[in-house]
């Protein structure tokens, strides 16, 4: 008993492989992200020009695929995380080619066979929005193959990342509390987010004011039923994540409401005010809060909680708060500014829990 339990302890090294991947899409859509607010740099063609699918799907992409994989603890289901990694690596080689699209849509067709595989081991409604959301990557890959743009993408990929977070939150946290008549409502809204990006393959003005409407009724629901609303009344850990987790669901709704209200904008500001509203306020956010639960968990390392995590987490919504102003002014200065305060954060970030992870054990007296 003592040897199993000692091999379990063991850092899984050979995951490593995955994350490095991830982390190179991340930061060459970090890289591609600042060419496209400050100009031109060296070699930031491929990564200015993937930038939304580089830090989408090769990065939050391949580490979902991962999480999922250890979850089903099935050597196949790493397959998926492998074609993320490749997928990532291919948008930024040269010259441009289908490998990069192709491999991060078999990634999403393994993932959907991943989750379907959970969903018979397991059955629970806390995963019929996570099927959803690798569905619609798997979608949205065949309209990339297919030639659509990524505008014609944000809203497949914004199905995927709101239904797998808001599926995978209610796994983590196990809101019990939750009657049958709830967890219908957030299939119901699961079903809009689907609808808007079927729709907006034919009408995307109106596709992505269906998604809007979805994304604010699902920004309300888990304002409403998650457990973070008590536990951000707690200290530690539990009280960081909450409060990483309701600041994320208040960017949701603000994305909610300029995708309704302005649809497919054809203003660039607004569209950019949009686009950040959703993948960097709320689904980095989620990410910050989570990270010190799935990294553990992944690697079986530790990552013990630190105050420090605050710092970035406040300069991540300061910063967005001031893009999202700058964009909404028309101030490219404000945006800019904003911008590099998000990019920091992120950075940031990923030193603090680099740190944290190699940082020494505390012990108590």
């Amino acid at each position: 008993m003592g040897a199993r339990s000692g091999a379990r302890s063991r850092v899984a090294f050979w995951r490593l492989p995955f994350l490095a991947g991830a982390a190179l899409a991340l930061l060459a859509g970090l890289y591609g992200g600042l060419a496209l607010l400050v100009g031109e740099l060296p070699a930031a063609g491929r990564a200015a020009e993937h930038h939304g699918p580089l830090m989408a799907l090769g990065f939050l992409g391949t580490l979902i695929c991962l999480e999922r994989a250890v979850a089903l603890g099935r050597g196949w289901a790493y397959a998926a995380p492998a074609l993320g990694l490749l997928g990532g690596l291919a948008l930024l080689a040269a010259p441009a080619g289908p490998l990069g699209p192709l491999a991060l849509t078999a990634a999403a067709g393994w993932l959907v066979a991943v989750y379907l595989t959970l969903l018979l081991r397991r059955p629970g409604w806390e995963l019929l929005p996570q099927v959803g959301g690798a569905a619609a990557w798997y979608a949205g890959g065949l309209l990339w193959l297919a030639g659509g743009g990524v505008p014609d993408l944000v809203p497949w990929l914004a199905a995927f990342l709101v239904l797998t977070i808001a599926g995978e939150r209610l796994e983590l946290a196990r809101v019990a509390f939750l009657t049958g008549k709830s967890a219908s409502v957030l299939s119901v809204m699961a079903a809009v987010i689907g609808v808007g990006a079927v729709v907006s393959a034919w009408n995307p003005d109106l596709g992505w004011r269906v998604c809007g409407a979805g994304m604010l009724a699902t920004a309300v629901w888990l304002a409403r039923y998650d457990v973070a609303r008590r536990t951000v009344r707690g200290s530690g850990l539990p009280r960081y994540a909450a409060v990483c987790l309701l600041a994320g669901y208040a960017w949701l709704a603000v994305a909610g409401v300029l995708w309704t209200a302005a649809g497919l904008p054809p203003a660039a500001h607004v569209y950019d005010a949009a686009l950040h509203a959703l993948f960097l306020g709320f689904v980095m956010s989620m990410v910050f809060g989570h990270a010190p639960v799935i990294l553990p968990a992944v690697l079986r390392v530790r990552l013990p909680y630190r105050r420090v995590l605050y710092a970035p987490l406040a300069l991540l919504h300061g910063g967005l708060a001031v893009r999202v102003l700058g964009d909404l002014a028309g101030s490219d200065s404000v945006r800019t500014a904003g911008g590099l305060l998000t990019l920091a954060a992120l950075l940031v970030f990923a030193g603090c829990v680099a740190l944290i992870g190699a940082s020494p054990v505390r012990r108590r007296r």
